[in-house]
């Protein structure tokens, strides 16, 4: 059975009322909350499925939706928030971490992968690469939440946020080259023709981004009411989305991320001090966002995923870990020696190494995998494996890594 529009609907409604009950539960039992709501996703499809009841929500019902509606959403609240001027004292390390490191992880996740399962027609090269890209967006939602409560480092937090942004875009332009070769398999795509579609995608979504948020931040100046102020974001933001992804098929999460570290930084500037809707406004988008995504998560998670892929899914988790671990104590201590800036201290390293998460934009891109490339299941379990890995193992063990950075500060 099909289910409507207004089914759908109420399915995300009950799917919130989920997480608002989940979270103080999340809280009593001292696990992670978006671990809670994956495995209340996955638990409660497969009740439901067990007793004959189809949901009717499959990948294809809101792949779109998770890549043109939440994770701009994540994105934008993300960079809204984060303080710019921090941000470029540590632009070097973070577009280091964002860009080359990040293609260099992904390289290296990709070709580990490829080799250890070892089934060139099952799971050719260029499937293993988009696997490596999806596992090497970094998602630090939960830990940049611990960072503000145990009082983490403002740099620390900075870096691996900020990581995450830049990278966020430069996984989802990425990905769309990769896909567009795995679809056109027979046509020959040069080494320069890819990076020149890369940079125009990724510098095009930037100079996007900042013309929208200008011309928002000048109608912020003109228009006083707090309200009014609140919705010329929400304005700005999916205009930056729409004209470079829709109309200039430009990145549009690059514009996004810039429209939104443009606009908070205005707001903060010129905001006055009991103006606090706006930022109210977009945590409340976020936390819907970041919610429905990981229930929907779950309920995308079969059992017969794990009975059938295991191995890859530990192959996918080792590969990931071996490939961070590569970037943190091999490329960025020779990326911040040929920086003039202060050094990145010793004691942020485990953190930025087991704080390298994956959630949102992994999930979302795994999602969004045609089904017409050779190894799209594999890849696809491959990254539930291992956000779940993140989910489970990683985020639980952060406290203890985050006070030991804060208390060498």
């Amino acid at each position: 059975m099909v289910t409507s529009h207004m089914d759908t609907l109420m399915i995300f409604m009950a799917m919130l009322l989920l997480a608002i009950v989940a979270e103080p539960l999340a809280e009593k039992l001292r696990v992670p909350f978006t671990a809670l709501l994956a495995l209340i996703g996955f638990i409660g499809s497969e009740l439901l499925l067990a007793i004959g009841i189809d949901t009717g929500l499959r990948w294809e019902t809101f792949n779109n939706l998770i890549l043109h509606v939440f994770v701009p959403i994540l994105v934008f609240e993300s960079a809204f928030n984060m303080k710019a001027r921090i941000l470029l004292k540590n632009i070097f390390p973070v577009l280091f971490l964002a860009i080359p490191a990040m293609l260099f992880a992904a390289a290296v996740t990709g070709a580990s992968i490829y080799y250890a399962i070892g089934h060139p027609s099952g799971f050719p090269w260029v499937t293993a690469l988009i696997c490596g890209v999806i596992l090497s967006a970094t998602d630090p939602v939960a830990v940049v939440a611990l960072f503000k409560k145990l009082g983490a480092p403002e740099r620390l937090t900075v870096l691996l946020e900020g990581e995450s942004l830049f990278n966020d875009a430069t996984a989802i332009v990425l990905f769309s080259v990769l896909t567009a070769i795995a679809l056109q398999p027979n046509q020959s795509i040069s080494l320069a023709a890819v990076t020149s579609t890369f940079i125009i995608n990724f510098c095009g979504g930037m100079l996007v981004g900042s013309a929208c948020a200008a011309l928002a931040n000048g109608l912020y100046h003109y228009l006083k009411n707090p309200i009014v102020r609140a919705v010329i974001t929400v304005i700005c933001a999916c205009t930056a989305f729409y004209v470079a992804e829709v109309v200039l098929h430009l990145s549009g999460i690059m514009a996004v991320l810039l429209a939104g570290l443009l606009m908070g930084d205005n707001h903060r500037n010129n905001a006055t001090s009991t103006e606090s809707f706006t930022a109210e406004l977009w945590d409340f988008f976020a936390y819907c966002s970041n919610a429905l995504l990981f229930i929907l998560a779950g309920v995308t998670i079969t059992w017969t995923m794990f009975e059938s892929h295991w191995l890859a899914m530990a192959i996918g988790i080792c590969a990931a870990i071996f490939a961070r671990s590569m970037v943190i104590y091999g490329l960025l201590p020779i990326s911040t020696g040929l920086c003039k800036g202060s050094p990145i201290p010793n004691s942020y390293r485990p953190v930025m190494l087991w704080g390298g998460l994956r959630g949102a934009v992994s999930l979302a891109l795994a999602l969004s995998i045609p089904l017409t490339v050779e190894g799209w299941y594999s890849a696809q379990s491959i990254t539930y494996g291992v956000v779940l890995f993140t989910l489970f193992v990683q985020t639980p063990f952060m406290p203890s890594l985050v006070k030991k950075a804060a208390g060498d500060h």
